[in-house]
């Protein structure tokens, strides 16, 4: 019978290298989770506070000696109450007449923004002109210069033209790709397209406006989806041109409003569930938007920003 032949035992040695690389990136992924989940909470918690009092009532708001996220009872009636109360106020404020006069504005100057900054943008990225460095420097250096700084020329502006008391100065403006930074980004993205793509197009036949349309705002989607989302924002929550330019209560819109109920309250005992109601309704569809478009938001901010 043959003897068996000696079995050797593999014993292995982990290269002290890669077992400290994978120690400090386990020490560096935790820190960021923490990081993350404190800077979650900061933002978080006003807000979660925010809607846990647009739900108590007036006595919970004024004489509550605990933190209490959850309300007992939960008042949902705050929601059309604070309305009601608002049209006591001012009968001209209604729900649905501020919503129209907010969707209005903050549409209309939305789709302006991202179509005049994107003809912009391609035409700075696309199309060879004498002094477009130049321009394109100049467009980018008003970005440094404060809002503050035009708010008395641009009413005198619009004074001389008659147009106060209008929505004209809160649209307007929109369509002259009043964006600096939307165009900018967009800039970016045209840039990493290969010109082969257009080449292909005027070989079918295709004219400049339909390759624009057709050909690279395909392309560009995910900036363009996120230029729309900021534009949003910043139409939804702009508080100073309203406050400027629209001094009839029936062409308010809804951060106007909020505004004109907190100086109407403060007349009496502070009605802080019904501010953080309205409040609520306000910092909603923003929220709202960035949840359902957040892929296409992260898209358009991180690809096509490094090329120039």
């Amino acid at each position: 019978m043959a003897a068996e032949a000696p079995t050797l035992d593999v014993v292995h040695i982990e290269d002290p290298y890669a077992r400290r690389k994978r120690i400090a990136n386990t020490i560096k992924l935790t820190l960021t989770y923490f990081f993350l989940v404190i800077g979650a909470l900061l933002i978080l918690v006003p807000f979660l506070w925010m809607v846990s009092t647009s739900l108590k009532t007036q006595e919970q708001t004024l004489e509550a000696r605990e933190i209490e996220l959850i309300p007992d009872p939960v008042m949902f009636e705050n929601y059309q109450d604070a309305w009601t109360q608002l049209r006591s106020i001012e009968p001209a404020l209604t729900f649905w007449r501020v919503m129209g006069n907010t969707l209005f504005i903050t549409i209309l100057a939305m789709f302006a923004e991202m179509f005049s900054a994107a003809v912009v943008a391609y035409g700075f990225a696309r199309y060879r002109f004498f002094g477009r460095d130049v321009l394109f420097f100049v467009m980018l250096s008003t970005m440094m210069i404060p809002a503050v700084l035009t708010r008395i020329p641009a009413y005198l502006i619009w004074k001389r033209f008659d147009l106060l008391n209008t929505y004209d100065p809160l649209t307007i403006p929109a369509w002259f790709a009043w964006g600096p930074a939307y165009v900018f980004l967009l800039r970016q993205f045209f840039l990493t397209i290969p010109r082969d793509m257009e080449d292909a197009a005027i070989v079918d036949g295709a004219n400049t406006v339909q390759i624009f349309f057709y050909v690279m705002l395909p392309l560009v989607k995910p900036a363009f989806l996120a230029i729309g989302v900021l534009s949003f924002q910043g139409n939804w929550n702009n508080f100073e041109g309203p406050l400027i330019y629209v001094n009839t209560t029936d062409m308010f819109p809804l951060i106007r409003c909020l505004q004109f109920f907190q100086e109407s309250l403060s007349k009496e005992v502070p009605k802080w569930h019904y501010m953080m109601a309205m409040s609520t309704m306000m910092a909603a569809p923003i929220l709202l938007l960035f949840f359902l478009a957040q892929r296409y938001f992260i898209e358009g901010l991180t690809v096509g920003g490094v090329k120039g």
